[in-house]
């Protein structure tokens, strides 16, 4: 009931009474006035005024599963969702709830990772209180194949939802960094669990540096966040919710066609890379080309002389010539 209560004073301009609410949730005042106060409890500024009722006034950034659920407007990304205080890592705690029957959609959010993951093994730093840490857990039924498109899919999502918040036009480095003024703002990794044709669950996890003030000295050229950018502070729970709003209609795209069909144009409009210079950092030898966009796979189109290469990003890593993009 609290997330239907802050649902509705947040779409209320003004006042709204107890009696209001009452016959909107079909709950006795004495339970609505028991929801606020255990509103208030958790930090939220709800004023109360005789004869006018409730407000619900700017306050602290909260991240709640009342919280987000009051700003979901989706019909099954984020049903349910999870909100753990601390775990080892969003995406360790969705395969925990896959493997134990966990719906598709199933949202897990916490307020810190003790053991946050990158790409390729690499740790991912996620301070308390600051950032978004989150997973989707997914049960598609396409090949395990198209799996790894996913996370370009994310990425688009990622991106409209800090420009429907907070106004910033972010970019994609392929694959899937999301990066506003030549620095990373957010990574995305996708694991899976499958077996040879079929796909038993794949987890999206995303983290988004939000509200961080300042970074180590080491990440502090590589590394931004949203505050930094905007000069204040963003509503954490209005960009989860913003997120998978847009992620379940670019999912729902995606799977018609179980490729990246549809979802080119868009993806490169968002192409940080497309038509500059890139090196391919491949085991066999780094190489140096022009990005020309992506195929119907999600796979990097670079030219290099009068040939054009197909780059999995499973296999290499692809960085501006002269910087990270």
């Amino acid at each position: 009931m609290k997330a239907e209560i802050l649902r509705l004073l947040r779409e209320e301009e003004g006042y709204l009474s107890g009696q209001e609410i009452c016959g909107k949730l079909s709950v006795s005042r004495t339970a609505v006035w028991k929801a606020v106060r255990q509103l208030r409890e958790e930090g939220y500024n709800i004023e109360a005024v005789q004869n006018r009722g409730y407000r619900l006034s700017d306050g602290p950034d909260l991240v709640t599963r009342e919280e987000i659920i009051s700003r979901l407007d989706t019909r099954w990304a984020g049903h349910p969702t999870v909100f753990l205080p601390e775990t080892d890592s969003t995406n360790n705690e969705a395969k925990r709830r896959a493997e134990a029957g966990a719906a598709h959609g199933t949202l897990v959010v916490a307020e810190f990772q003790e053991a946050g993951k990158g790409r390729r093994g690499r740790n991912w730093t996620s301070q308390s209180g600051t950032g978004i840490w989150m997973t989707i857990l997914l049960k598609p039924d396409f090949p395990p194949s198209q799996a790894a498109m996913l996370t370009l899919v994310a990425a688009m999502a990622v991106a409209d939802g800090i420009r429907e918040v907070t106004g910033l036009h972010a970019g994609i480095k392929w694959p899937n960094d999301i990066v506003l003024s030549g620095k990373k703002v957010c990574g995305i990794l996708t694991e899976m669990s499958a077996e040879p044709d079929y796909i038993n669950h794949v987890v999206v996890g995303i983290g988004i540096n939000a509200n961080i003030r300042e970074f180590p000295e080491e990440l502090r050229e590589k590394a931004v966040s949203l505050f930094l950018e905007q000069g204040k502070p963003v509503s954490r729970a209005a960009v989860i919710a913003a997120v998978w709003k847009a992620f379940e209609g670019y999912y729902d795209r995606f799977v018609e066609t179980a490729d990246l069909s549809l979802l080119k144009a868009g993806y490169e409009a968002r192409l940080l890379n497309k038509n500059e210079e890139v090196c391919v950092l491949d085991p066999g030898g780094s190489w140096t080309g022009t990005a020309r966009g992506i195929d119907e796979n999600g796979r990097l189109l670079v030219e290099t002389g009068a040939q054009v290469r197909a780059v999995d990003s499973g296999e290499v890593s692809v960085r501006g010539v002269y910087g990270y993009v």
